[in-house]
Order: C-alpha cells, then structure tokens, then sequence
C-alpha cells in the first residue's frame, strides 16, 4: 500500500493576532494568514494550486484564492466535524501532493467566534438527527455533552475535578510564557479554578475553551521540495481520520462503549502507518475545547491504558519537563480557540526550536483534532 510517510513537509505558518474581538472580516483574517504562512516559506501566492479547510468555514477557496493572488487551482477539499476537522485538512493535502494532484497546498481556519454567535442560539433551523436526540433533553451545548462523558468518566475510573485542573493549568502556564496567547501573563491558581462558576457541571469556567477572533495558516509541499524552502521543513510523518461504528455525536449514545470515542480509531490507522510509537513522542498539541478531552486522548492514542488518563496527569506529567509536555502555546483553553489549527501550527514551532516553551530536542509531535466528533491527528518529524 502506497505510505504518505515523509513524502510531504510543512514550510510555512501564518496567524493574524488573537482577541475577543476583531474588526477584521472573517475573509480578511484568513487571507492575512495565508499571505503570512508564504511569506513564511518563501512561497509565491502564485504557485499555490490547492487548498484544504473546514466545512464550517465561513470563506471559501473561491474568494479565497483570488483575494491572495493564487494561480490554477487542481485541488479542493473541506472537512466536516468542526474540531474534528483540522488534522485532516493537512492531511488531505498531503495526499493530494504526494500524489501528484498538486504542488503547493494551504490549509486555513478563520474564524470569529469571540465576536460571532453561540451556534446553538439559533432555533429557527430544523435540527439535525443527533440533535432531536440530545436538545431537546437540555443537552443544549457541546458543554453540556461532554461533561456527561466528564461525569461517566469520573463514575468508573475515579477521575476527579483535580486531573482536569492538571489540564487547565499546564495549558494556562504555557501560554504565560506566549506573548501572542490570549491568556498571556494571565496565571491560574487552583483556588480561581475551584470556585469559579459552573457551565456545565462538572465542568467549570476553566474547563471551556476561549472565545476567539483569529486566523491561522499552513503551506505544505513535497519533502524534495522542502529542501530548498526558507524554514526547516516538518514532515507529515502519519495522518489518519477517525470515525467509529455506531457514532452518535459527543455523547456517543450507541456504542457500547461511549468512553471509546473517535481517537481511539484515528489513533490505530495512525501508529500502524508510523516509525514510532506513543512511547517516542516528545511533544503533544492535543485538542483542548474542555479539559476532559485530554484524558480521553492521552488513553485513545495510548500514552496510558484505559481509565488512567486522569491519573496520567498528575505529577506535572504535562507540564514543561512532565511525562509528556502537551499544548505548549496554550492551546484552545488558553492561547485562542480557533477550532484546533494553532495545535498544528504549534507543533510545527516545537519542531523547528522557535516555540516560546520549546521542549529541549524536540523531534517528534503529535497533534490531535477533536475528540468526542469524527476526528483527525498528525505525527510530525523533524528532519
């Protein structure tokens, strides 16, 4: 079977900053970003020929395209799912690449949602099928159904409020360390965290990601061509995509077994395709929409086995120095909530030894999509 190990390179990373709220167009932001990420690898708009974001996207690769000057266009996708989505957009043009269906790829995420509506407000639309069988039973919220997985979670394996700290506060500690980060010089004591409001019991403010206005980018082309571009290239060691049978959603209502959700599919396609193992990677950017999702990936992409994802955070595990460092820009819970993309472009920093909490020899990364929807990851390498 034909491998996309290596056969392909990240050689440039954009973002706009990130806020609350920005003036900026959503079109804006993402061409911004885009511009940056060539700029970055030296890259002409005009040799760009494919283009790869989310179905939730706001612009597309029409305007897209035009708006940054691009040349012919051979290669398109969007990928549903939201959070799920971000890995894959990478690795789609990876395939298309390695293929030969394109040459210079760029995969984008611009969104306003710091200043944008809650989507959920919107009752006048008809719901979707695993809507009817989650709204109208106050499962109003993607809070709202991942704190009951939080809840099952803590009932069989013993997981308290005190592991999903650990999450929030190694996440707040690095972005303290990131000036671009939203929660930058903004410090998280247990105390603040433990007394401060319910959204979602048992989730708490600190256990939601943030509300964001920002763009983010990334140029992927041929590992030959890599060579010659303006960064140190980081290779696309493994991608995969992972949707589980009987899916239903966050709360995973028609499995037998709602704790073994999508990255537990990702995450076999993943290491089979690789060189190494969850025992080899240096640095993890594991998705971060609600401090739970951490413990349910560090258990599906096997760092620990089933029900010590929890335990595993302990220690300062993911903390500078830990087990295993994790989100080290601050991630979704404190550097910007972008649906997963500053993960990818922050693995790609860790790689390249420019991260403002670089792992000393960092040279392999993990970098995870959404866990509880249909969901994607990346092994990156550097060379």
């Amino acid at each position: 079977m034909a491998s996309l190990k290596d056969a392909t390179a990240i050689v440039g990373i954009g973002q706009t900053p990130f806020a609350k709220q920005l003036r900026s167009s959503e079109k804006e932001l993402a061409c911004r970003a885009i511009v940056a990420a060539l700029d970055d690898a030296g890259i002409s708009p005009s040799e760009v020929d494919a283009f790869a974001s989310y179905t939730m996207e706001e612009t597309d690769e029409v305007e897209v395209a035009k708006a940054v000057g691009a040349g012919d266009v051979t290669f398109f996708s969007k990928v549903g799912y939201g959070g799920g989505g971000s890995c894959a957009t990478v690795g789609h043009l990876a395939s298309a690449i390695a293929t030969g269906q394109a040459s210079v790829g760029i995969a984008w995420r611009s969104r306003k949602r710091g200043s944008g509506p809650r989507p959920w407000k919107n009752t006048t639309v008809q719901l979707p099928t695993p809507a009817q069988w989650t709204r109208p039973f106050g499962l109003l919220r993607p809070a709202d159904e991942i704190a009951m997985l939080a809840r099952r979670h803590m009932h069989e394996y013993g997981t308290t409020r005190d592991h999903l700290f650990n999450v929030a506060l190694a996440c707040r500690n690095r972005a303290n360390q990131n000036p671009v980060a939203m929660m930058y010089e903004r410090p998280l004591t247990r105390d603040m965290y433990m007394t401060s409001r319910w959204i979602s019991e048992p989730l708490c403010l600190f256990d939601n990601c943030l509300e964001t206005d920002g763009a983010l980018a990334c140029v992927i082309v041929s590992a030959e061509r890599a060579r010659d571009c303006r960064q140190k290239p980081v290779y696309v060691h493994s991608v995969a995509q992972g949707l589980p049978a009987q899916h239903h959603g966050m709360v995973n209502y028609w499995t037998d077994d709602p704790l073994s959700g999508p990255a537990w599919t990702a995450a076999r396609h993943l290491w089979k395709q690789a060189d190494f193992g969850p025992q080899d990677v240096d640095v993890a950017q594991i998705y971060d929409a609600f401090t739970p999702l951490i413990p349910l990936s560090l258990e599906g992409y096997g760092f620990c086995d089933r029900g010590e994802g929890g335990a595993f955070t302990e220690g300062g595990a993911l903390e500078s120095g830990g087990r295993l460092p994790i989100n080290t820009g601050g991630g979704g819970l404190s550097e910007a909530y972008v649906h997963g993309f500053n993960l990818i472009n922050e693995g790609v920093k860790q790689l390249r030894g420019t991260s403002t909490a670089q792992v000393p020899d960092a040279a392999t990364c993990l970098v995870t999509a959404g866990e509880g929807v249909p969901t994607s990851a990346l092994l990156l390498r550097a060379p």
